[in-house]
């Protein structure tokens, strides 16, 4: 059994996304070795509280330690407000707060946040030295955001700015990837983006889920399509609403009623999406509830019949929640929910035209619900997708190789 140093800038196991993901492979490389996991203080609460009202074997192979910048270096950030040069300073200098705890390990993992632009300093710590699971978000395409504010585009293009400087400039970047023993990347096209082709790395997305039972016989009579994320461009529910739109206008009156649509989250974007709604005439057939907490959002997701998700994003974690739950997955063909399923359990749609895009999303939507075969096929393939790709176990395993070949 190896010591493994994991530096977790978020780790909250009472949440999901980047909170959740910290707190689950930390726990997942604790299956097979030690972790001495390193984290934020303000995440210290909810770990111990966590803790204490599950018990778990498990813990004893976990050491947590706290570390932050002091009050002059972190004053001016406000919660997402300069989140992103936090973590490069926390990054920066988490190296020197562990060298001063003189601890004995063998292997160093920087494991979140996930993305492939920001270096790590973990390979200061002359141990060998795993990266990841890293991640790669491309540009929005320009015609899928027309629907938005200009902001929005100004904003994804000055944040590519950065990350090309990042990419063709910082020294710390290049060390990063030529100290690595091994990279996780979240999907293929880390590779090329920041050009690793010939280093140790593997292909390992960042989202899993536990399991939280499957049953077909869950689901509602009604044809339920459900959604969840923020809202904002990103997530692309501005293509979801006018899928669901085109699907029901094409369908006969009769059978309107026994379809519906389901947004799960909150954010700017709110009140543009149901005015959408309102103007494409579907509001009747569209629910938007606020943001829940995570057992409510998995009860619905037990209920329904299909996961709409076209979000530009190389990631997203409410796929792998879906798929759990025997969800066949809407989404586009790129290289983050795209990757993630196969023709069996779900349907890509092409990403070069707004219009062809809505068309393809609403043709799937209508082979799903006018064949109750088809729909339980790909449900039944969903979950084996998850049980195969998925599952939290997966994910522990495969550090487990990694570190046993270092």
């Amino acid at each position: 059994m190896k010591t493994i140093l994991a530096t977790a800038y978020a780790i909250n196991p009472n949440k999901g996304s980047e909170d959740g993901m910290g707190w689950n492979f930390i726990y997942q490389i604790a299956r097979y070795n030690k972790v001495i996991a390193v984290t934020r203080k303000n995440n210290r609460s909810a770990i111990e509280d966590f803790m204490k009202l599950n018990p778990d074997f498990i813990y004893e192979n976990i050491t947590f330690l706290y570390f932050d910048l002091p009050y002059w270096a972190m004053f001016w950030k406000k919660g997402s407000r300069g989140a992103m040069l936090y973590f490069y300073l926390w990054q920066r200098f988490v190296t020197s707060f562990v060298k001063k705890q003189n601890l004995e390990f063998d292997i160093v993992h920087n494991v979140n946040f996930h993305n492939d632009w920001t270096p790590s300093f973990l390979w200061k710590l002359n141990k060998p030295f795993v990266w990841g699971p890293i991640g790669h978000h491309p540009n929005i395409p320009f015609n899928y955001l027309s629907a938005y504010s200009r902001k929005y585009l100004i904003k994804d293009r000055i944040t590519s700015l950065i990350k090309l400087c990042f990419w063709k400039f910082s020294l710390s970047l290049r060390n990063t990837k030529t100290n690595a023993a091994h990279i996780f990347c979240m999907n293929k096209s880390v590779v090329s983006a920041i050009g690793i082709e010939g280093k140790n790395f593997s292909i390992t997305p960042s989202v899993a889920t536990q399991d939280f039972g499957f049953n077909l016989n869950d689901k509602n009579e009604k044809f339920t399509l459900i959604s969840a994320g923020r809202l904002v461009p990103l997530k692309g529910f501005d293509l979801t609403i006018q899928a669901f739109a085109k699907f029901l206008h094409d369908q006969p009156l009769r059978r309107k009623s026994n379809c519906e649509l389901v947004i799960v989250g909150s954010g700017p974007e709110l009140d543009n999406y149901k005015m959408m709604t309102k103007k494409l005439n579907v509001d009747t057939h569209v629910k938007f509830i606020n943001w829940m907490n995570r057992d409510e959002l998995m009860s619905l997701f037990k209920k329904s019949s299909a996961f709409v998700f076209p979000s530009h994003e190389g990631a997203g974690m409410v796929v792998a929640e879906a798929l759990s739950f025997g969800l066949p997955v809407l989404c586009l063909d790129n290289c983050g929910p795209g990757e993630f399923i196969d023709k069996g359990c779900g349907i890509a749609v092409s990403y070069i035209n707004y219009s062809q895009t809505v068309k393809e999303l609403s043709l799937g939507i209508s082979d799903l619900f006018n064949s109750p075969e088809l729909l339980k096929r790909m449900s039944i393939n969903a979950r084996k997708r998850f049980e195969e790709k998925f599952n939290w176990d997966v994910r522990g395993e495969e550090f487990r190789k990694v570190y046993l070949n270092i």
